[in-house]
């Protein structure tokens, strides 16, 4: 319902004020590039997507100061990319300010869409603002970057880049880094055999209900991979708790959802053989974290948001009206969500056992996946 609010508020305020505003003077970029703000509200998915582009920032500029805003609900994820000095929460009256007092070479705003964000950048003291062209809040910006949504997203944040000459760079396997406490936690939390044997984690959440695959479809899964003699871990917020029970009853596995932090849930995932989620962030820090993942796509847009690579299994069964996401609002459903509950058991089951032989998983026996760890 917040975020909901929080549309509406940017359909018209946001509105409002990019009207009222001025349009920056074109700037140059400065000669010594000290500090950087990038602006980031929204999901942890889009979080997690940008920080290859906060990698490729400071790979070209070493010396230069990289702050975040983001929101809290997104925070969490930049605890796993060491580059980030400073942490500023959007939503948080303090350190908006705080931000619109500040100064820096160069501000990029990630928002794809939403027009408040923009409004922000044009207000914080900025040679150069680099933004999406996405509708209205492009006249904010000094340099204005095209946005599409067939392009993979974190291909896209890689384009805001364009301006400083850093051109896109590949992606290594791993690029989320886990900071040693919350590894340490981790495996406390990974009792046997969990720490021997190879298991599989679920989550079987999302931020959006039509991204839901349900319980039932969870639970036979965890039967069928039980019969492999692969435990699985189920992961999630406290939300998630009662789901999570149900599909571990009768000791078929353990549920940690609602018991870890985003960072140790990321510590999990990187120690497991494989994850199986929907279109969510957790699916996406498991990409980061180099997890071999399958994914079930429905009204997302794979085109924009599922994993690549050969370690990256996606079942989109691409009905007519799929996908229906746009900019993060989906629609309610006309068709009773066929385009996940199609989506067969036995399908995903096949789709994981695959993966798992190809990765070796199925006949070592043994996972053998190490932490990355900070600190």
């Amino acid at each position: 319902m917040r975020i909901l609010l929080m549309k509406k508020f940017d359909a018209i305020i946001g509105r409002l004020a990019v009207a009222l505003l001025a349009t920056p003077v074109p700037g140059t970029l400065p000669a010594k590039v000290t500090s950087i703000l990038l602006i980031r509200p929204g999901g942890i998915g889009d979080a997690v997507h940008l920080i290859p582009a906060i990698n490729a920032i400071k790979a070209a500029y070493p010396h230069t100061a990289i702050d975040v805003l983001a929101e809290k609900r997104n925070s969490a994820v930049f605890s796993l990319c060491p580059h980030v000095r400073t942490l500023l929460h959007y939503d948080k009256p303090a350190d908006l300010l705080r931000t619109l007092r500040g100064r820096y070479d160069v501000v990029i705003d990630t928002e794809q869409w939403h027009r408040l964000s923009a409004v922000v950048a044009r207000l914080i003291h900025s040679p150069l603002s680099i933004g999406y062209a996405t509708n209205e809040r492009s006249r904010l910006f000094t340099h204005q970057i095209g946005y599409s949504h067939d392009e993979y997203e974190m291909h896209s944040f890689q384009r805001l880049l364009d301006p400083l000459g850093i051109e896109p760079q590949p992606v290594p396997e791993c690029f989320l880094q886990i900071p040693a406490h919350a590894a340490k936690k981790a495996a406390a939390a990974l009792i046997a055999p969990f720490t021997e044997k190879p298991f599989i984690v679920l989550f079987p959440g999302a931020s959006i209900a039509e991204r839901r695959w349900g319980l039932e479809r969870f639970r036979r899964l965890t039967e069928l991979l039980n019969g492999l003699e692969i435990r699985v871990v189920v992961v999630g917020g406290k939300e998630d708790r009662a789901v999570g029970d149900m599909i571990v009853s009768g000791g078929a596995g353990m549920n940690l959802a609602g018991q870890t932090s985003l960072v140790e849930t990321a510590a999990i995932i990187a120690k497991s053989a494989l994850l199986v989620s929907g279109d969510s962030g957790v699916l996406h820090i498991a990409v980061g974290v180099g997890c071999p993942t399958v994914s079930l796509f429905g009204p997302g847009r794979a085109k924009k948001w599922a994993p690549r690579g050969e370690k990256h299994s996606v079942i989109n069964k691409k009905i007519t009206c799929s996908p229906c996401t746009t900019y993060g609002t989906t629609p309610a459903c006309p068709a009773d969500v066929r385009c996940m509950k199609e989506i067969d058991v036995e399908e995903v089951f096949n789709a994981v056992t695959m993966l798992l032989t190809s990765t070796r998983v199925m006949a070592s026996l043994c996972c053998k996946r190490e932490w990355i760890e900070v600190g």
